[in-house]
């Protein structure tokens, strides 16, 4: 036996030697193949485009590494203590490898196989500069001398730099600056203790210890490394008691700005890549649009509760889904994995929730939501599920234990059932006198559909595109005060160039003899095509093209004065911009200036300057006539409420209902700010047999106007050359001099 113990001892010895020389062999043949350092040295990182609001605050980030390079001197103390406390304890005391842990690991490795890798994080930067991931012998052996000669080339507050710029911390986040960002929402020099912990659990599996994903885990882990931090007195027992009960406010994807922009950025990206090619996004450029934080904010929120609200008036449609609750404790593994699991594919819409209902009665829910906690629904807050709650509901309908279901917080700390609507909307703003866009919501939730419906959206106008055909007839000597007759009209097939038709007003009543300005107000159908059919269609059709819309959207039948073409909300707006400027053509422009790395301006707008009379596209005193009809409509007519709720005297605008309301618009403006609300759904249909745009669109542009409006002064109209008042309303004389058109009261 003794023998046997001796013969295996000189075995192991010689087995080390043999090990050793071997090792030393394959450091001689290796060290000469090492790769220069010079990405190292010389680091020129993939920087992504970044886009700006333009009061500066970010608004999106595009690139395959959302990355923010910072010096190591910017990163607070706390982040760097947390990163070194579970990453390398050791950093400043060894030169690139911690033999203790690699022997400690290599121990490990030889009895179960490559489990372990003892990596410092020296060793990390060359890994990530410059090697693959495999589990390798050879990979750790040129990872090892590769650290080596890191550490002579380089100081310990250089590696250190690198490293926190350039390791991937999940969400496309490469560094620390920029997992701040995206995670917190914050500068890295904001970052409290609790949250440089949190981040610093990520390098070792980002998708594992995402916060994102898996806040439960995320928090475990975040907890260790405080505790690692204390132990190694890196921070006092006071603040890790702190740290331990800060709450964390993860902002996750879709969230890490504080603008909602989405459609904004997208529209913006697509336009610098048209201009610079794919490579724009490793560039590090940074391009500011002309959106305004607080106009982009109230457009947002604006569409966000003018959807919100007709969803939850026209009922509910019932669960999302059903999900099998484990006979279990609440608090238990196996119930939270099950709820976890059941919540991933509804993920939430900012201020909406997914849950799941774990207890169901007549009176109340108990639903366990999405941000991890437990919420008792009772009163109020069922009111929108008051049918699906009772136990003759329809099944589909029915609300029970297992439901998923959408909360949202109401008033004084409690929530409501509500639902993910199927109805969408868009608003755009413009700067009528530049053609800045200001604001920009392109639908409910971009991550839900990308689809801009602001726009791209091609869409019948309705009664909104009136004011076009009233202005066309204004060139023709039809005035204000002009009197037409609204009542019962038949068109033979032969005039239409298909079948007979009789158009009617909304209401389906009429009311005789009115004057131009009063059906303009009252949206009056019958009157508007005795219009057209006055001036006519084909002279229509070209006029209506000085407003930036293409003839071929807009055929020359009669049906055009009602709107029955197509356009996007955006080319509503630059066409009411004329109405609000004087008559000039704008162009709409969202960059500003495009800034590379160096910080060198490579692109700066030249907005257009009115007064310029070769802008000029429209009459400038056709311009103020119309503009006094429009703003007949929110004295007097459709829109009067608009006057009312904005408390001013300076606005102007059309509603807008199609056939069978399936689309609904508002489109205004204010000599400062022209904007354009539409409702819809995606595949047309009937948003209600009483829906109108004065009921769905006017009060989302409202809630916009009363932001976007604030600080605004009041802005009479001035009066052009050639403009006179006679009998009670505006005239143009040198237009009623013109040809009679054919009687308007047949």
């Amino acid at each position: 036996m003794k023998k046997i113990i001796l013969y295996l001892g000189l075995a192991s010895i010689g087995g080390m030697i043999a090990g050793a020389i071997l090792l030393v062999f394959a450091i001689i043949i290796a060290t000469p193949n090492l790769p220069s350092l010079e990405a190292v040295t010389d680091y020129q990182p993939k920087v992504p485009l970044r886009i700006y609001s333009a009061d500066e605050e970010m608004i999106g980030e595009f690139g395959e590494e959302r990355r923010n390079v910072t010096p190591i001197a910017k990163f607070p103390d706390a982040l760097k203590k947390a990163v070194l406390s579970i990453e390398d304890d050791r950093f400043y005391e060894h030169h690139g490898v911690d033999f203790q842990g690699v022997a400690r690991a290599a121990l490990v490795n030889l009895g179960g196989g490559m489990s372990q890798g003892a990596s410092t994080i020296t060793m990390q930067v060359a890994r990530n500069f410059f090697l693959s991931n495999e589990k390798t012998l050879t990979r750790k052996l040129y990872e090892i001398l590769l650290a080596w000669k890191i550490e002579q080339n380089l100081s310990k507050d250089k590696i250190l730099e690198l490293y926190m710029n350039q390791i991937y911390l999940g969400q496309r986040s490469y560094g620390f600056a920029s997992a701040a960002r995206i995670y917190f929402g914050k500068n890295v020099n904001e970052l409290s203790i609790a949250e440089s912990a949190m981040l610093a659990g990520l390098p070792k599996a980002p998708s594992a210890y995402n916060p994102v994903v898996n806040f439960r885990r995320a928090k475990i882990r975040q907890e260790y490394i405080l505790q690692r931090m204390r132990d190694l007195k890196y921070i006092s027992s006071n603040d890790y008691a702190e740290a331990m009960l800060e709450e964390l406010l993860v902002k996750g994807l879709g969230k890490e700005f504080n603008v909602r922009a989405d459609y904004v950025a997208e529209y913006a990206r697509q336009l610098l890549v048209t201009m610079y090619g794919e490579n724009v996004y490793v560039q590090g450029l940074k391009v500011y649009t002309t959106v305004k934080k607080a106009h982009q904010e109230a457009a947002y929120q604006a569409v966000r509760k003018g959807i919100l609200d007709y969803d939850l008036k026209h009922g509910y449609r019932g669960p999302e889904g059903f999900v099998e609750i484990p006979n279990a404790a609440f608090d238990s593994k196996q119930m939270k994995r099950a709820l976890d699991e059941a919540l991933i594919s509804h993920p939430s819409s900012d201020e909406i929730q997914s849950g799941v209902v774990l207890e169901a009665s007549s009176s109340e829910l108990k639903v366990f939501i999405s941000s991890g906690e437990m919420v008792s629904i009772k009163g109020a807050g069922l009111s929108f599920v008051k049918e699906a709650l009772s136990p003759s509901a329809q099944p589909k309908l029915r609300i029970k234990k297992g439901s998923i279901v959408r909360v949202m917080p109401s008033s004084n700390n409690t929530f409501q059932i509500v639902q993910m609507p199927e109805v969408e909307s868009a608003l755009i703003s413009l700067n009528p006198q530049t053609g800045a866009i200001l604001a920009m919501s392109g639908g409910f939730d971009f991550r839900r559909g990308q689809f801009n419906h602001a726009m791209q959206a091609q869409r019948q106008p309705g009664s909104s595109f009136k004011p076009f055909i009233y202005a066309a007839a204004l060139e023709k000597g039809i005035m204000p005060r002009t009197l037409v007759n609204d009542a019962y009209l038949s068109i033979g097939g032969a005039e239409t160039g298909s079948k007979p038709w009789e158009p009617k007003n909304y209401d389906g009543k009429t009311e005789g003899l009115m004057t131009v300005r009063a059906a303009l107000a009252r949206s009056k159908n019958l009157a508007t095509v005795r219009i057209i059919r006055a001036i006519g269609p084909v002279y229509a059709q070209s006029f209506i093209q000085k407003f930036g819309f293409e003839a071929e959207k807009h055929p020359p039948y009669l049906t055009l004065a009602l709107g029955a073409g197509s356009a996007t909300p955006l080319q509503m707006a630059v066409g009411y911009s004329i109405f609000a400027n004087g008559g000039y053509g704008v162009e709409p422009y969202l960059i500003s200036r495009i800034v590379d790395m160096r910080g060198k301006i490579i692109f700066e707008a030249s907005p257009q300057a009115l007064g310029d009379e070769s802008l000029r596209v429209l009459d400038e005193r056709t311009a103020f006539v119309a503009d006094s009809l429009l703003q007949e409509v929110t004295r007097s007519g459709t829109a009067a409420s608009a006057r009312v709720k904005l408390s001013r005297t300076d606005i102007a605008g059309k509603t807008g209902t199609t056939n069978d309301a399936h689309d609904a618009w508002f489109a205004g403006y204010h000599p400062k700010v022209s904007a354009v609300v539409w409702m819809g759904f995606d595949k047309p249909r009937s948003l209600g047999s009483n829906e109108t745009g004065g009921g769905l669109s006017l009060p989302v542009w409202i809630n916009y106007m009363t932001r976007a409006l604030a600080d605004a002064p009041d802005m009479p109209r001035v009066k052009p050359a050639g403009v006179e008042w006679e009998d009670g309303d505006w005239v143009i004389p040198e237009f009623t001099a013109r040809p009679k058109y054919p009687s308007l009261k047949d």
